[in-house]
């Protein structure tokens, strides 16, 4: 009789979960950026020079941008596209038949259209030309307050102001490089032109990489197929020769700063002072142990001084130039990790340290700016959480801290021009998104959007993230999804992500748990547990937790790592013979490593773009980490996963783009070869057109690789 009773609510549970959709790989790692991804507001953006906010909203079908305020109970319509397109049509220009991007400013809104770049009166059908079509088309165009552009042509570096154009350069080549990111834009460099403030001097890289090898890349689209030659500069090997060029409209003149010996060195993070009479360079040796902050006279190019010194036992990594306060031209922020984690610190410019601004075991993630008055200094950090991000905001005199975004998650925030409002974009592990104003003095908030759940008609596993203890007694952050109608009694196949390298984190308090896709659903959905672990080396938590790699990477990550399988083997619902290990780049490195040096824990694994020589991987970031092979012979050949191929004993999928100009395809070839010498089996697949990652349409293709392959050795 009872077995009667149950079997009504047994097909109950089973329509419930038949009317809920399964995903497809199109919507996991495709859909999941469009049609599934939480509800957003387009555009959204305060109007330059005012607190007033304003979106891309659809009103009866048709796009219109609206604009706001805090205390405004109703948004007023402010540009249609017929509005947007008889601008166009008064200035005899072509119509859109949807909106582009578009700058909002107090009395004009900025637009690109077909590679020109205009200006339109926000009060009249006045506008004018900011950027030329054939400027915009150029390398690197980079405009300067005062309608100078910089840019590149044929390798060599111009600068033009309406129609006329100044040649700045005559040697530049694939040797000789100009006006571009430089040293593999590490220590965040991410260009290489720099406006003064009024916008008439330009200062510029120039980097000399004849020293260093070609490194060929193959453009399989042609028949037949060519070669393209990249600079590569390998740990241990000659590094590329960096010099800083000033160059002033007025007078027409080149100047460079003498940045002195030795050649091998790398300039980072310039800024100019306030008056432009003065540049700021973060001067590192090749070491990567000691930094100068140096001043150089912008006219002269002669060195000044030197602020202040940082060195470190391991590595130090400037990634942010100094900022100046507005209302003090004598003094300016620098970020450091010296007392362990990124703080902030307030300087003069004779390199005397006033006071620090921030203090605690968490990191400055970004600085924002500074209110109208220049009193308080916008930050974002770590500081409730390492796996949260809040703004708050420091008083520089009386160093009084204050919380901006209120909710425990992850949040994206931009600051109107005098500080007054705050657009947050947040979301948690239970809220898809939400889109609110702030008003900094009083904390009050103003709804724009809340989203609904995007997977709301899915079935989905459940996610959770908790904290396990590594055998140091550190906390280390995990993150699980359980299949789709979770049975702890059963046993369950299972697939460990992982990276463990630093500058990334993927573990947060945000939707989805902090993975932009949704395959980690997806496989839960067909029944499997997928496992993510946040190991020493990665980002967000501090020095220490970082740098223990030092050397030898790889070894505290693994030790990790056996952490978390101590800790997998103890659920019951786990099947711990059919695991497999997954990791992308650096964690394509460790997945490779771990198998060689733990086989038979996992049964299969997948290593997308790995590094499996450190020997030769480029100079910046391997050296930082690892040092110079001269100096670390022992460390470069533990992480020499190429002479260790004999030690493979599980199932292994490498997958490399043929384009990779990041981590060099020729580490996985030579991984295959070596494993064909030993007599070992490992599979291989490559994506043609694509870099060091796998990206649009054939992102789902690639997942789906990678799941047919623990389909195949775990299910």
């Amino acid at each position: 009789m009872k077995k009667l009773l149950l079997l009504p609510a047994l097909f109950i549970g089973m329509a419930v979960f038949a009317q809920q959709k399964m995903l497809t790989m199109q919507d996991a790692m495709v859909n999941a950026r469009t049609t599934l991804a939480p509800e957003n507001l387009r555009q959204l953006q305060f109007i330059k020079g005012t607190d007033d906010y304003i979106y891309l909203k659809k009103i009866d079908g048709k796009d219109i941008f609206v604009r706001g305020n805090f205390k405004s109970k109703e948004e007023t319509p402010f540009l249609t596209l017929s509005q947007f397109n008889q601008r166009l049509r008064a200035g005899t220009l072509d119509t859109v038949a949807a909106f582009p991007p578009i700058q909002f400013n107090n009395d004009n809104w900025v637009v690109s259209l077909k590679g020109t770049k205009y200006s339109f009166s926000n009060t009249s059908d006045e506008y004018k030309v900011v950027v030329q079509k054939w400027l915009g088309a150029k390398e690197n165009a980079d405009q300067s307050s005062d309608g100078y552009t910089a840019y590149l042509d044929n390798f060599n570096l111009y600068v033009a102001r309406n129609d006329s154009a100044k040649k700045l350069t005559d040697d530049g080549s694939e040797n000789i490089v100009y006006a571009s990111s430089v040293h593999q834009s590490e220590f965040g460099i991410t260009k290489g032109t720099f406006w003064s403030n009024n916008g008439k001097s330009l200062a510029f890289y120039r980097m000399d990489q004849t020293m260093v090898p070609n490194y060929p890349i193959i453009d399989w689209t042609t028949i037949p197929a060519k070669v393209i030659n990249v600079k590569y500069p390998m740990a241990g090997d000659s590094s590329h020769h960096v010099t800083v060029g000033v160059y002033n409209t007025t007078t027409e003149q080149t100047t460079w700063l003498k940045t002195g010996e030795p050649k091998e060195q790398f300039l980072t993070n310039i800024a100019w002072s306030p008056d432009d009479k003065y540049i700021f360079i973060a001067v590192l040796n090749r070491r990567q142990n000691h930094m100068w902050l140096n001043q150089y006279d912008a006219t002269s190019g002669d060195f000044v001084k030197t602020l202040f010194e940082e060195t470190d036992a391991k590595y130090t990594e400037p990634l942010v130039p100094v900022l100046f306060l507005k209302n003090d031209p004598t003094k300016f922020i620098w970020q450091s990790r010296r007392d362990g984690w990124n703080q902030l610190y307030l300087y003069d410019v004779s390199g005397k340290l006033v006071r620090q601004l921030t203090a605690g075991q968490w990191e400055v993630l970004e600085v924002k700016g500074l209110d109208a008055k220049g009193e308080n200094i916008f930050y974002v950090s770590r500081q409730e959480s390492p796996i949260t991000k809040n703004l708050y905001s420091v008083n520089i005199r009386s160093l009084k801290t204050t919380r901006i975004t209120a909710e425990s998650g992850v949040h994206n925030t931009s600051i109107s021009s005098d500080g007054n409002y705050v657009i947050d974009n947040y979301s948690t592990t239970t809220d898809p998104r939400t889109v609110q104003l702030i008003d900094v003095k009083t904390g009050k908030t103003k709804l724009l959007v809340q989203s609904s759940d995007p997977l709301a008609s899915y079935a989905r596993g459940n996610m959770n993230i908790f904290t396990i203890k590594n055998k140091e007694g550190t906390d280390l952050y995990c993150r699980m999804y359980t299949p789709v109608n979770f049975d702890s009694t059963k046993k369950y196949p299972a697939v460990v992500y992982w990276y463990g390298g630093p500058h990334a984190q993927l573990i947060l308090n945000s939707w989805n748990g902090g993975a932009s896709d949704y395959w980690f659903q997806y496989m839960a959905e067909r029944g499997y547990v997928i496992f993510t672990i946040y190991t020493r080396g990665s980002a967000s938590r501090g020095k220490v937790f970082e740098q223990v790699i030092h050397r030898h990477t790889g070894e505290p990550q693994m030790e990790d790592m056996m952490t978390a399988i101590v800790f997998l083997n103890a659920k019951s619902f786990i099947d711990t013979k059919r695991m497999g290990l997954f990791g992308w780049s650096y964690g394509g490195f460790m997945t490779t490593d771990f198998l060689l040096h733990h086989p038979g824990i996992f049964k299969a694994g997948v290593a997308g773009g790995p590094v499996m020589n450190w020997r030769m991987y480029e100079i910046m970031y391997g050296e930082r980490y690892m040092d110079m092979p001269q100096e670390n012979p022992e460390g470069y050949a533990a992480t020499d996963l190429t002479s260790q191929a004999v030690k493979l004993k599980d199932k292994l999928l490498l997958i490399h783009g043929l384009q990779d100009p990041v981590v060099l395809q020729q580490h996985s070839v030579n991984f295959v070869k070596a494993a064909v010498d030993a007599g070992v089996q490992v599979d291989y697949m490559i994506y043609p057109g694509h870099e060091h990652n796998v990206l649009g349409k054939d992102r789902a293709h690639l997942y789906q690789k990678v799941t047919d392959y623990f389909d195949l050795y775990l299910k």
